[in-house]
């Protein structure tokens, strides 16, 4: 089952966590984690008859991030429309896409050259991430 450390008591060695089905009391004993655990902690943990036993540590940041985004079609968004930031937008990098189509309206396409130089870059693999941090397939 999922849940979040509500309480822990260092001195005790006990605490509860919080889940959908309840409130379940645990001791260190349980902890799988070599960092002891702390209030707000997202948690998996097996129960049985409502005792809890093996609780241990989960989240994102134990995930290994997959890969969702193509470095290719991001790259040849950069080259082939880069002056619109079509490949900023494909990444989830919002901003700077509409910094791109600001810049080719106002330099009258001189933006053209921003988009190809990062399409080279994603390319290359030297811009090999998206918004979210996750790396580029």
């Amino acid at each position: 089952m999922l849940g979040t450390i509500e309480s822990y008591d260092n001195k005790s060695q006990t605490g509860v966590i919080k889940s959908k089905k309840g409130h379940y009391a645990f001791h260190i004993d349980d902890w799988q984690d070599e960092e002891p655990p702390e209030k707000n902690d997202d948690v998996s943990f097996e129960e049985k008859d409502g005792e809890i036993y093996t609780v241990s540590l989960i989240g994102a940041y134990f995930a290994q991030m997959e890969p969702v985004k193509s470095r290719i079609i991001a790259g040849l968004l950069g080259v082939i429309l880069g002056a619109v930031g079509a490949h900023r937008f494909y990444l989830g990098y919002y901003t700077i896409g509409i910094a791109q189509l600001i810049v080719t309206g106002l330099t009258l396409g001189y933006g053209l050259l921003w988009g190809f130089i990062e399409g080279v870059l994603l390319l290359s693999g030297n811009i090999d991430r998206d918004a979210k941090n996750r790396p580029l397939k």
